[in-house]
């Protein structure tokens, strides 16, 4: 799998020294500056110090199983079009290159509910999904299961309080809704989980 997030950081520079330093004990295979260059950090094949504590799916070591990309942002600001476009052209590659699925693309933030929100409110995932690059829902699909249930059955961790995997749901999905769980959450959550749903049996990228 692929897992986005972003720096947290002012500037590229200083999330490369930081990505970097073997004291700081974390890493990623790529990292993405504002204007689009390109950074390889780590080579696809070798494991990166991204993801930390979290699932997705059946895969509970995320770190071993998956291509971290960071992208320079504080969180705060929109993604530039040239870092977006220099995203999505080495997304394509790396899913080609190990045939992930698109539906295997997700953010910190859905692998580490309740303790990661990157990439962020800003990230513009329905983009990543016109392109197929990422996976989108459909509003107007019936709920055919709960809420938690459909969350799981499309990958989001087991276990875990309704709140922390609606928030997550939210913050890729709707991130401008609040208030407590409705009508539109279920269709969307229901219609990953019919589309997109993981495979629990095995351990994949």
């Amino acid at each position: 799998m692929v897992v986005l997030h972003y720096t947290a950081m002012e500037g590229c520079d200083a999330a490369a020294e930081r990505l970097c330093d073997p004291q700081f004990e974390v890493s990623a295979h790529y990292l993405i500056a504002e204007n689009g260059e390109i950074h390889q950090l780590v080579d696809e094949n070798m494991r990166a110090w991204h993801a930390g504590r979290g699932s997705w799916g059946n895969v509970a070591d995320v770190n071993s199983h998956s291509v971290g990309i960071e992208l320079a942002n504080t969180g705060f600001h929109p993604f530039p079009e040239a870092q977006m476009q220099a995203l999505e052209a080495l997304l394509a590659g790396i899913l080609a290159r190990h045939d992930i699925p698109a539906s295997r693309v997700i953010g910190h933030s859905d692998m580490a509910p309740g303790r990661k929100i990157d990439p962020g409110t800003r990230f513009d995932w329905r983009r990543l999904a016109t392109h197929g690059l990422s996976v989108w829902p459909r509003r107007d699909a019936a709920s055919a299961t709960r809420f938690e249930e459909a969350a799981v059955a499309f990958g989001y961790p087991a276990e875990l309080p309704a709140q922390d995997l609606l928030q997550a749901f939210r913050l890729r999905f709707r991130p401008h809704a609040s208030g407590p769980l409705d009508a539109a959450d279920e269709a969307m959550i229901s219609d990953l989980a019919t589309r997109f749903p993981v495979d629990r049996s095995i351990i994949s990228a």
